[in-house]
């Protein structure tokens, strides 16, 4: 079925999958994105950035992204149900191309899509399942983990090494307490395994904020920098 708005290249639900890949390959899981750098992205020849006024529309409406405008400018922040809707959208048997050139952008944001994609995964399970996996209970086996944790988040983020740590505490998730999380987290940098780092997160979110670790004597912590090899 092409799709109802003549400008666009295609099927609308390709279009839209299209938008989501750009706005996550963007960083938009992590930060508002300007919807302008996503329609440069997106559009392809004959189309106009207006012809994707309707399908930002759509996505708002559904949930998988949100808008916030800034001094006339629209950011895009890609939203968790943004995530799975583009995640079963690339899985989709109808997912195609239809015969357009794809371009080295689009083919790069495939490639590491498919990289990450058992993080992705983690991140679509249903809350019976997340809670199937183990508590962790003991702080040799959180060490293990959160080292783990740390090294997938450096590699697939490109981080440089200072790991947001909201993100280490999302991605280990319900398998330990939010208290036992900071105490053990402190405990890897007493045994100089990892020093937490001050600074702010990327947008200065309050939820990533309150993800973070806060200390009597060295306040607000929001990275984890690894110090042994």
């Amino acid at each position: 079925m092409v799709s109802k708005n003549t400008g666009l290249q295609g099927r609308e639900a390709q279009a839209k999958t299209l938008t989501l890949l750009a706005l996550w390959d963007l960083g938009g899981a992590d930060t508002e994105v300007k919807r302008s750098d996503i329609t440069k992205r997106v559009t392809r020849t004959h189309e106009k950035a207006g012809d994707y006024r309707s399908i930002f529309e759509d996505l708002k409406q559904v949930g998988a992204i949100a808008v916030a405008t800034k001094n006339r400018v629209a950011n895009i922040a890609l939203t968790e149900h943004g995530l799975q809707m583009l995640n079963q959208g690339l899985k989709s048997h109808n997912f195609e191309f239809d015969g357009h050139q794809v371009g080295s952008a689009v083919a790069n944001a495939l490639v590491k899509w498919i990289r990450q994609i058992d993080s992705v995964a983690i991140a679509e399970a249903t809350p019976q399942q997340k809670s199937k996996q183990s508590a962790i209970g003991s702080y040799e086996e959180f060490k293990s983990v959160v080292l783990e944790v740390y090294d997938k988040l450096n590699y697939e983020y490109n981080f440089n090494n200072l790991v947001p740590i909201y993100r280490l505490r999302r991605a280990i998730g319900d398998r330990v307490s939010r208290t036992q999380f900071n105490d053990w987290l402190l405990e890897t940098q007493a045994d100089d395994i990892l020093q937490l780092q001050g600074g702010s997160v990327e947008d200065s979110a309050p939820d990533k904020i309150a993800d973070s670790v806060t200390t009597e004597l060295d306040g607000l912590r929001c990275y984890a920098k690894l110090l042994q090899a």
